[in-house]
Order: C-alpha cells, then sequence, then structure tokens
C-alpha cells in the first residue's frame, strides 16, 4: 500500500464510522418529538418514513449529516463572501482576532521559555503563575476582560486577540522551555569547550534543537487561539465571527446554524494547524534538514 494510500484509508474509514453514528444518534434524539408529532396527526409513517422525518425536521434536536453540510454549502457558496449570512465572512472575523492573538502568544511564550531557561530566579517564580494561570476558566476571564476594556473605550478585535494571547502563549512557553532544555550535556560541555559565549550557544545550540518542540507546541497553541476567539464572541455581543453564529443559533433554536458555524470553525482550526506544519516544514528545510 503506498503512503498516500495508507493514510487516506485509515481516515475516510473513521469518517465513515462517525457519521453512520450521527445518522444512528440523529434518529434517538429527534425520534420521541417526531412520534409526538405523528400521534397527533394520526400518522404511521413506517420504519422508512420515521427515519426520513427524523432527518428532515426544521428545528431538530441532533441535525442530520446531510442537513449541516446542505446549510454550510448554502451559507459558503451560494452567498457573497462579504454577506452577513456567509460563513467565509464570519470565519474571517474570527479568523482575524485568532491569528493576531496567537502573534502575541507565541511571541510572549517564546520570550517567557528563553527567560526562563536563562534565569533560574525566573524558572522559580514566574512558572507557578503560568501553570496556576491556566486553572482558571476562560469563560470566567472573557467577560470581565471585555468589560474592562470596554470601559475605557476599547472594542472590536484587541479585547478577542488578547483572550486568545491568554489561551495560546502557555503550550508555546511550555514546549518552547522543553526545547531549550533538550540539548545534551555532553554538547553543551562541548560548546564550552569552545569557549562559545551564551548568545553562541542560543542561537546555535539551544535554538535549533527547540524547533521541533516549538513548532508542535504552535499548532496546539493556533488551535487554543481559535478557541480562544470564539469564546471572546460570546459576552461581546458580537454580530460577526463564528462565535457570534453559535449565539444567535442558540438564541433562535436553529441547530442546524450551530452545527454549520462549529464545522466551520474546525475547517478553520485544521486550516491554521496546517499553516504551521508548512512553516515546520520550510523552516526545516531552510536549516538543512530531510523532507519528511
Amino acid at each position: 500500500m503506498d503512503p498516500l494510500r495508507s493514510k487516506i484509508v485509515p481516515v475516510l474509514t473513521i469518517l465513515g464510522i462517525m457519521i453512520v453514528a450521527w445518522y444512528a444518534f440523529a434518529v434517538v434524539l429527534n425520534g420521541p418529538f417526531q412520534r409526538d408529532l405523528d400521534r397527533r396527526a394520526g400518522r404511521s409513517p413506517g420504519l422508512a418514513g420515521f427515519l426520513v422525518e427524523t432527518w428532515s425536521q426544521p428545528k431538530p434536536t441532533l441535525p442530520a449529516p446531510h442537513q449541516v453540510a446542505q446549510n454550510f454549502f448554502n451559507t459558503t457558496f451560494m452567498v457573497k463572501p462579504w454577506s452577513r449570512r456567509s460563513l467565509v465572512y464570519h470565519s474571517w472575523v474570527t479568523l482575524s482576532s485568532t491569528f493576531v492573538g496567537f502573534v502575541f502568544g507565541a511571541m510572549l511564550g517564546i520570550l517567557i521559555a528563553v527567560g526562563i531557561v536563562h534565569f533560574t530566579s525566573l524558572d522559580r517564580s514566574l512558572m507557578p503563575w503560568i501553570i496556576t494561570s491556566q486553572t482558571i476558566p476562560i469563560l470566567a476571564i472573557a467577560p470581565m476582560v471585555v468589560v474592562v476594556f470596554a470601559s475605557i473605550g476599547i472594542t472590536g478585535l484587541i479585547p478577542k486577540a488578547l483572550i486568545s494571547t491568554y489561551l495560546s502563549f502557555f503550550p508555546v512557553a511550555v514546549g518552547m522551555v522543553k526545547g531549550l532544555r533538550s540539548p545534551e550535556l555532553m554538547h553543551l560541555d562541548l560548546m564550552r569547550t569552545y569557549n562559545a559565549t551564551a548568545s553562541q550557544v542560543f542561537w546555535k545550540l539551544r535554538l535549533p534543537a527547540s524547533l521541533p518542540f516549538l513548532f508542535a507546541s504552535m499548532k496546539v497553541g493556533v488551535a487554543a487561539s481559535l478557541v480562544g476567539a470564539i469564546v471572546a464572541e460570546l459576552p461581546t455581543g458580537a454580530v460577526a465571527g463564528i462565535g457570534a453564529k453559535l449565539l444567535a443559533g442558540s438564541y433562535y433554536s436553529q441547530t442546524i446554524e450551530i452545527w454549520a458555524a462549529l464545522v466551520a470553525g474546525s475547517l478553520v482550526a485544521v486550516v491554521l494547524v496546517m499553516l504551521v506544519g508548512l512553516a515546520e516544514r520550510i523552516t526545516g528545510r531552510a536549516m538543512g534538514g530531510r523532507p519528511a
């Protein structure tokens, strides 16, 4: 079996199992309401008719996969991208705050990691607080951040990006610390033997050794940044963004739109992780690494 086929077949198999299970759960969750409708109407549609009805309700408890796919297609390809009905428009709004927050979060995480590795006092004093900060639920922090910034006249992108930064800096900082400490003692002793300065040890040994750890943590960080951007849109009363679509769908019981927005968010996350992976391959080749 060729490598491409060996990757695609397992993914498609799992996807097929998930879709079958999704249809089954749709029958289980939508069935009671449909039975009540049939009983009031005095109908007995049979098993096939019952299944079709549970998979075609306008406001189902759990929409069927084809309902979500149709709504996603209509709101992505059948409307103008700049329309407020378009998932492309809402995804772009969320993506903008995600990107800004991730850039600042990655930079902050790298700076913190460099400081922790080179200064023992920071390792002992700062690292426990960094870990403790992640125990606070983001749903508790997001409204406070939004309210505080709104009180000084700052709204829109900056508060959402700040919440994304809060979620994304932690995995980058932890991964970078692990990466900067990954060189073996023998390699560090060899650099000292060559009378290398601290900056030379950092640029020629620690930083190259940390790149695999950095990019692995950045993949986690960019996904966390997207979650932060979506969560940040919920308490702001935003009228645009994936979070706003989820909120509007919950207000009006539009479960199909909610699931379509979730699919859009998942695809955005996949694209972001793939971009980080692409940057990793480009960096590795530029530094003389072998292509995977």
